[in-house]
């Protein structure tokens, strides 16, 4: 199934966090929070200003990001959990 965000939306598919520490301590499936890291696997077309012209996105299909940690909308199509979050919810694009 494909799907594809409308106007300024972008779906981000997280990224595992580190299951240890920098000092060795593994961390437990039950006390980890979940990552506000991951991958963009669809965007929107943009949005549109004032004028009626759109908006171009920052990012693109497969650019690593970080965002809000309580942003967007979870979903789960074909057994993988995504995110649909407005692009003024990612932070960062990781190079």
């Amino acid at each position: 199934m494909k799907i594809k965000p409308l106007e300024d939306r972008v779906v981000v598919e997280r990224v595992e966090a580190e299951s240890k520490t920098a000092g060795g301590i593994i961390i437990p499936d039950t006390a980890k929070e979940k990552p506000a890291e991951g991958k963009v696997v669809a965007i929107g077309n943009g949005a549109f200003d004032d004028k009626g012209q759109r908006i171009p996105l920052d990012v693109k299909n497969g650019d690593k990001v970080l965002f809000a940690k309580w942003g967007g909308t979870e979903i789960k199509i074909d057994g993988k959990e995504l995110i649909i979050l407005k692009a003024s919810d990612i932070l960062a694009v990781i190079e």
